[in-house]
């Protein structure tokens, strides 16, 4: 981990680890100057998760202040408060209404300990098959049978399920509960422009969000109707990802969505 120090911040006088984060190493620290701050140690250069704060709070989204970053050293505001999930249900529903008019982003950023693939698209069926999906494929924890059976899928049927067309939203991209701080601040994004499905069927995939967050933010934004047809497919994507971070446990969630299709 890289141990780097934002130049324009006070050096910490005391540091607790705290909870969460399954690839950084996260910590409360307070500064010299008084301040108690969120030291995030990553793998990857910090700038790029802070840039992915500053366009949530751009969009409405309540997310610590990013203090400074240095290397793969994340500083944050300390952040707590009552949970109000009515109301984040609610942000997120305007995050998803900031949209652009391809699917991507202006560079390639992270999702964990890997590079996320943002090359723009204007398809949405294609950026998932490829950016999304075989992206992930060339993996050695991906095992050589599944890979195949992936790459047909890529080839055809998944992205002949998927909308061309539907609106580009910015997207969190790992959003579940364990990015979310005291129901109320939402941290740790992988963001880019991408159907909002996406970010629904991740949140529906961990099952951890209280149903208040859903009633609010199908109340402003209902679900299309056919979505629960690509909810399995568009998981994929993260299922991929708890394969390459996490081992072969995670194998059955990828082939049981295979399966459920018949790929």
């Amino acid at each position: 981990m890289d141990d780097s120090w934002p130049s324009e911040l006070s050096k910490p006088v005391f540091s607790e680890p705290i909870s969460g984060g399954m690839i950084a190493r996260t910590s409360r620290a307070q500064l010299t100057d008084g301040r108690t701050v969120v030291v995030k140690r990553c793998p990857y250069p910090a700038e790029l998760e802070a840039e992915g704060l500053l366009a949530l709070a751009g969009a409405g989204v309540a997310v610590p202040r990013v203090l400074g970053t240095a290397g793969g050293t994340l500083v944050l505001e300390h952040v707590g408060g009552p949970a109000d999930w009515p109301a984040l249900g609610l942000m997120v529903a305007a995050m998803h209404r900031v949209t652009a008019d391809r699917f991507g982003w202006h560079r390639d950023n992270r999702a964990g300990r890997f590079t996320q693939p943002n090359t723009w698209c204007e398809d949405w069926s294609t950026f998932f098959a490829e950016h999304r999906v075989r992206a992930h494929l060339a993996d050695p924890q991906v095992p050589a049978d599944l890979r195949r059976r992936l790459e047909i899928a890529c080839d055809g049927p998944l992205p002949a399920l998927l909308p061309d067309r539907p609106p580009a939203s910015l997207t969190h991209g790992d959003l579940w509960v364990g990015n979310i701080v005291e129901g109320r601040w939402i941290v740790d994004p992988e963001v880019s422009y991408a159907d909002r499905e996406l970010d629904l069927a991740y949140m529906h995939m961990s099952r951890s969000m209280p149903d208040a967050f859903f009633d609010s933010y199908f109340g402003a934004w209902p679900a299309d109707p056919t979505y629960p047809e690509r909810r399995p497919a568009l998981q994929l994507h993260h299922r991929l990802l708890q394969l390459r971070h996490f081992g072969a446990r995670h194998l059955p969630g990828v082939e049981s969505i295979l399966d459920h299709y018949g790929w």
